[in-house]
């Protein structure tokens, strides 16, 4: 990140440091401390300190929102990795396995209340459609997780509900996160809705960006074990596609590799199908095509041309970035 953005986060960090959570009952907000501690991009709230600007307005007029969405999202990763039987989560216990699942449950259903709180620190109003947004976005967000669920589940899944899935569990926030900014300094309908574009393509290009870096990445500079995905049997987009493409034998191919126990195996086969197949190259193409589409819509937006090219900057740090 540029030294704007980075002056972004700090900001973003320190409110984060100083939120007015209670001490007692220990075991309901002490989670919700360790949780928003672990740390993070922030590139939500950042974004929407930034829609807030973009449109005119003083940034710290859309902290309180900017926490609301970083609490939200944190609320999230809670439930998530309960779903998910997460152990680990930024290379500490999950809040479930520190304490326990009940104690996660709970305390992530405060961390919405408290959400909620910030969320409505504003103009009487601006409200009515800071919670439009906002509960319309938290929703969608719920949609995603359990399509993905549900797609766990089924023997096949197609391109087009894998898009449908990430959009709303990954990208939606992004793309609410800044409108609510936007809505603190009065942003038009039209506006919005472009803020919101841009955003959401965004999300998106950042969640195949992932799965790329996740197969075809550098382990050092990605910070994660590459291949993760795969040694999890996790569906992707490049998985999808692949199966897509695939004649009968590199279907098989791929079943007898995803059936190996031997991980490091199943990691090489993989990969080497995918490349046989162009999915990479497919995959780098999709990412290209949001990101330019993400372009169009700032490039629309009436609003400051200096935040627009701090915005540039932030999508050139998201896609061009190896962890």
């Amino acid at each position: 990140m540029d030294s704007s953005l980075n002056l972004l986060r700090e900001e973003v960090e320190h409110a984060l440091s100083e939120l007015s959570i209670p001490k007692e009952p220990s075991n309901l907000y002490d989670p919700m401390r360790y949780i928003i501690g672990l740390g993070g991009k922030r590139i939500r709230p950042i974004l929407t300190l930034m829609g807030c600007q973009l449109m005119g307005g003083e940034r710290k007029a859309a902290l309180p929102q900017a926490l609301a969405v970083e609490i939200f999202h944190n609320f999230s990763l809670v439930h998530d990795d309960i779903m998910d039987s997460a152990d680990v989560r930024r290379g500490l216990p999950t809040v479930h396995k520190k304490w326990d699942q009940n104690i996660a449950i709970l305390s992530g259903d405060g961390m919405l209340v408290v959400a909620y709180q910030y969320l409505m620190q504003a103009d009487a109003a601006k409200l009515p459609k800071l919670a439009e947004v906002f509960s319309n976005t938290a929703l969608e967000v719920c949609e995603g997780q359990q399509l993905d669920m549900d797609y766990a589940a089924q023997s096949a899944v197609s391109i087009e509900a894998y898009t449908y899935m990430i959009r709303r569990k990954t990208a939606v926030l992004l793309g609410g996160a800044m409108q609510l900014g936007a809505i603190v300094a009065g942003a038009s309908d039209k506006d919005l809705a472009l803020i919101g574009k841009f955003a959401e393509d965004i999300g998106f290009a950042f969640q195949l960006r992932d799965d790329y870096l996740d197969s075809f990445g550098d382990q050092e500079s990605f910070g994660k074990e590459i291949g993760g995905d795969i040694k999890e049997g996790k569906r992707t987009w490049l998985t999808i596609k692949a199966y897509e493409l695939a004649n009968t034998a590199q279907k098989e191919r791929l079943d007898q590799a995803f059936a190996s126990s031997d991980i490091n195996h199943r990691i090489k086969e993989v990969t080497s199908i995918y490349q046989d197949l162009g999915v990479a190259a497919l995959l780098t193409a999709e990412i290209a095509r949001y990101s330019k589409q993400s372009a169009i819509a700032l490039d629309a937006i009436d609003g400051s041309e200096e935040v627009k090219q701090q915005l540039r900057g932030l999508v050139a740090y998201l896609m061009g970035r190896t962890s």
